[in-house]
């Protein structure tokens, strides 16, 4: 049995019968849930050194440059030779570049022989262009002077180079094939120049395969998994701007306008809101159907740079991207049709929303509050996508162990070498698919817990705003915030750290159920059973209610562990009680006004990406330097951002709402049913006989 809330709570009557002022919330408390709380800080301990091996290991330009014959990374301007704006990645041997994409073949892409340019190379129309190895040796050219001369060098070999190279062993190697950049790579086009070809061959030079294979060797490289995934990840650090503008400065002016808007005019935020939530959702996917092609000719292209308008590479972005507009159309039909559904219930969040309007408009610390954790989750994003690039292009180059015949001449040695010629590739550090788990679960457990102590300090402000008659004191308006962050400081935190913990770890099973689903259906090469599809979407549906379910419950929690100062076990108890003993009067009501907040939140991240997209459309996000390979994730990630930042302002009308909801009812079943330090708008919003008809039953 729990005890009355009067006497912990609001001002409360003296043993003579004297009310004693300015007591509100202030008995009896103490640490609550404190090895929740030493496990929370030792994870954080742990994503720091996650987070500087990371930083110790990675290079975030190894996401979107590829590597040359010598093991440098292209662009880097520290390499030997320096490498400094010769970016793109070019595979020298055509007959290596054919020999990987055999279907038995033992020779992999990487083991052939690359090197950096700024261009990609072209033939001749009435000779033959070389392109050479880097000037070393005998070849007294300066990397400027190479790269003036388009990387040919042939006039100053010896005999015995020249000989090397007609049998495509260097230290030059003929251009026969026109090539494209993609993505920072010279992709080649399986169409050989005849005029090149007829000088290669009266030269003496070997037999050059001329197959399509040469083209589809690269695309496939090219349109890898990991290929893809490591320019996703280029993506958010070549459009962080974007990213800052969209999904940091943006929605925090939107949130606080929306929030000044709901306490000015609150009447006629509901249909606002619903109005612009299908404006807004129409856009989006009118964006996407853009990008798709499926809409004018700004389709995203692969091919970087001005091109032949004939040649067309497919790219798997573009499938990824289709694939997303197909979704927003069915989502955007779904709101469309709902947002329609729910207006004849609008009236309802209009009332509901009025009483947050008043809390708000007398504890004015309120709308500024939230600028704290946000401030907070700022520093921590930062960090957190810094590490991430890091850790996504961590580990150390190598020389690949290939035992094939990759003999090429050595300018230093003055032979033909053939030890030691294979190509270069980055091995992973082992365990990484671990550490970045690891970090995305840190990731999800963070904002969770940030938005948990927003959540609980704004229920501590509004509850001593109710149990004060919610009259106006000097105490209400600033004191009862910085008195409810100063209780969750010192007691709170671990019970913080549990709620959130607790969500966090439901959504990880759904992310590696997930993750454990695609691996099975790329093993079984997509032929999953109709069994394991309906477990898999059985699994998914549930674990969906049970989030969503220890979310609602965390809040009244939250809220209570405000209130009571109790552990976080016992307050959710104290609130499921309160809430299925007044299940009628406070259901729908809040189910209502959560609707609301819900549009209110999409608004603001739709408003984001919308702004993302007309970003990445200027001239820097499309010229070849700062690419960006697709606008889907830079995009996503800024709507992922403006939701949660939405959610830190938009807790506190959420809180709001439910503190004066659950406070109402704690207060009626004190007092025998009749809610005795309820403000005068509440008392007469849910104790009117017909208001309360229309709020639970509905119109």
């Amino acid at each position: 049995m729990r005890g009355p809330l009067g006497a912990v709570i609001g001002r409360f009557p003296s043993s003579d019968g004297v009310t004693q002022m300015g007591g509100i919330i202030r008995h009896n408390r103490q640490c609550r849930d404190i090895t929740v709380l030493v496990i929370f800080i030792a994870f954080s301990v742990a994503m720091v050194v996650n987070s500087s091996f990371a930083f110790n290991q990675g290079n975030p330009l190894r996401l979107t440059y590829g590597l040359d014959y010598k093991g440098n990374l292209c662009g880097d301007k520290h390499a030997h030779p320096g490498l400094s704006e010769l970016e793109l990645r070019y595979w020298q041997n055509p007959n290596q570049v054919y020999e990987s994409g055999l279907k038995d073949s033992k020779f992999k892409l990487g083991d052939a022989r690359s090197i950096c340019l700024s261009e990609c190379p072209i033939p001749s129309e009435d000779s033959l262009n070389w392109v050479c190895d880097y000037p070393e040796g005998d070849i007294r050219l300066s990397m400027t002077d190479w790269a003036n001369r388009n990387y040919d060098y042939f006039e100053f070999l010896t005999p015995e180079m020249r000989n090397s190279s007609l049998q495509l062993q260097g230290p030059c190697y003929p251009v026969i094939f026109p090539s494209v950049n993609v993505y920072w790579s010279c992709q080649f086009i399986a169409r050989p120049s005849n005029t090149s070809l007829k000088h290669w061959q009266q030269m003496g030079g070997v037999k050059i395969n001329e197959d399509i294979i040469i083209d589809k060797s690269i695309h496939k490289s090219i349109n890898s998994r990991s290929a893809v995934l490591k320019r996703y990840m280029a993506d958010i650090g070549k459009a962080w701007p974007v990213l800052i503008v969209c999904g940091g400065i943006l929605p925090l002016f939107l949130s606080v306008i929306w929030l000044m808007m709901i306490r000015h005019f609150v009447a006629a935020m509901p249909w606002i809101t619903v109005v612009l939530f299908n404006v807004l959702i129409i856009s989006v996917t009118m964006f996407y159907y853009l990008k798709a092609g499926w809409i004018g000719n700004d389709a995203i292209s692969p091919i970087i740079g001005e091109h032949d308008p004939y040649v067309s590479v497919y790219g798997r972005e573009l499938t990824h991207i289709r694939a997303v507009t197909i979704l927003m159309t069915f989502i955007m039909v779904v709101a469309f049709l709902t947002s329609i559904a729910i207006v004849r219930r609008i009236l309802m969040a209009t009332s509901v929303l009025k009483v947050a309007a008043k809390v708000i408009g007398e504890v004015q610390a309120l709308i500024i509050f939230p600028l704290i954790p946000y401030s907070i989750l700022v520093v921590f994003y930062m960090f957190w996508i810094s590490a991430s690039l890091h850790m996504f292009s961590s580990g150390q180059v190598v020389q690949n162990n290939c035992n094939s015949n990759c003999c090429t001449y050595d300018l230093i040695a003055k032979r033909v070498n053939c030890d030691r010629c294979c190509g270069y590739s980055i091995h992973y550090t082992p365990n990484i698919g671990v550490a970045i788990l690891f970090h995305l679960f840190g990731c999800y457990w963070a904002t969770q817990f940030f938005i948990a102590c927003s959540s609980t300090v704004i229920a501590g402000s509004v509850a001593a705003y109710y149990w004060a008659h919610g009259e106006t004191s000097s105490e209400i308006p600033f004191l009862s915030v910085f008195s409810s962050m100063k209780r969750l400081m010192r007691y709170n935190l671990g019970s913080m750290a549990l709620g959130s913990l607790i969500v966090s770890f439901v959504e990880f099973i759904r992310f590696l159920l997930e993750a454990i689903r695609r691996k099975l259906k790329g093993a079984s090469d997509g032929n999953d059973s109709c069994i394991g599809k309906a477990a898999y979407r059985s699994s998914q549906c549930f674990l969906k209610c049970i989030e969503w379910t220890i979310k609602s419950v965390n809040r009244n929690a939250y809220i209570m562990i405000a209130i009571t100062g109790k552990s976080f076990f016992t307050s959710s108890s104290i609130a499921a009680d309160l809430i299925m003993n007044n299940i009628l009067k406070i259901g729908r009501l809040n189910v209502i006004g959560d609707v609301i907040l819900f549009l209110g939140k999409l608004c603001v991240s739709l408003s984001c990406a919308l702004f993302a997209f007309l970003m990445l459309e200027t001239h820097k996000y499309r010229s070849a330097l700062n690419k960006t390979s697709s606008p889907l994730l830079p995009v996503v990630i800024c709507w992922a951002l403006g939701y949660i930042v939405a959610t830190l302002f938009f807790v506190v009308v959420e809180m709001s709402i439910d503190t004066i909801v659950l406070s109402f009812c704690q207060d009626s079943e004190e007092h025998q049913g009749t809610a005795q330090y309820a403000p005068t708008l509440l008392t007469e919003t849910l104790t009117d006989h017909n208001e309360m008809q229309r709020l639970t039953q509905g119109p």
